[in-house]
């Protein structure tokens, strides 16, 4: 009797492994986000252009970049909250080091963080009401003098019906 029961731990314990190291990388899978151009206008007069996926949903924005291990140089992500409010971001389970740029409903920035720490809990706070929040590789701010005042634009900031 005892060899059944031995067996079907043994498979019990089997099946958990093999879920829980497949369950993130099929929850990955599971969200998908739309891509689209944008433009971020800065006071000394550039335009710098980048391709960015949109997580407009609830279920997008808590994914959002976790978990990725890399990201082109002029890729990011921009975060559509769909009114105006203070945001709180994080970190926790986010592999890239970020910077994070939050603007409000004119697609002003208003507050920048750099470098934000991977897999950190602590909170990111937007520092007054936004209703967007843009994610770029760290360093890219600095390297690119982009500074609060500076506006980015696309599809999702001018489309006022969202």
């Amino acid at each position: 009797m005892r060899g059944p029961i031995l067996f079907h731990a043994i498979i019990s314990a089997i099946l958990a492994l093999f879920f829980m190291a497949a369950l993130p990388a099929l929850a990955e899978d599971e969200i998908r986000f739309d891509k689209e151009p944008l433009l971020i206008q800065t006071a000394a007069g550039k335009t710098l252009h980048f391709t960015v996926e949109v997580a407009s949903s609830a279920d997008q924005r808590a994914r959002g970049l976790m978990f990725r291990k890399t990201m082109a140089a002029d890729a990011g992500m921009i975060f559509d909250f769909g009114q105006s409010r203070r945001v709180a971001m994080w970190m926790e389970n986010t592999i890239l080091s970020l910077d994070m740029l939050f603007a409000d409903d004119t697609g002003t920035i208003r507050h920048i963080k750099e470098n934000a720490t991977p897999y950190s809990r602590d909170i990111i706070d937007s520092m007054g009401e936004v209703k967007y929040v843009v994610e770029l590789n760290a360093g890219v701010v600095a390297k690119l003098g982009i500074k609060p005042g500076d506006r980015i634009v696309s599809a999702t900031t001018t489309n006022k019906a969202k």
